[in-house]
């Protein structure tokens, strides 16, 4: 049981989905920064002079519902969704010119080659 255990705890997938997550997590943290210490403040003073959404607030009995709060980790996952499609696409796009390049031309065999010009000649008729 150890050993399927370090199997699976050191094959690469695993690895490389905890690295993923400390990183994610990482990331996360820069990103509400960015949000609660700068964009949304910038919000708050073009929409209302300089409000605080994190502590918009209804009171309801004895209980607050704090939908300041909300608002700000709704910004907060569209701008770190956003970052993610950024960084993806770049990648995609980097490492598609790179197996654009590497693949060679299939080569064609006679026989298929032949084949192709029947066909495009019966097309044509």
């Amino acid at each position: 049981m150890w050993n399927e255990f370090k199997k699976f705890a050191l094959r690469g997938n695993v690895l490389d989905l905890a690295i993923g997550v400390i990183i994610g997590a990482a990331f996360g943290k820069i990103v509400s920064s960015l949000v609660d210490d700068i964009i949304m403040p910038l919000v708050g003073v073009l929409i209302g002079g300089g409000i605080d959404f994190s502590s918009l607030a209804i009171p309801v009995g004895k209980a607050e519902v704090k939908y300041g709060a909300f608002i700000q980790t709704i910004v907060d996952f569209l701008i770190i969704a956003f970052s993610i499609f950024i960084f993806v696409r770049i990648i995609n796009r980097r490492f598609k010119k790179k197996e654009e390049e590497v693949q060679p031309s299939p080569k064609v065999d006679k026989k298929e080659e032949l084949l192709t010009e029947i066909r495009d000649l019966l097309k044509e008729k």
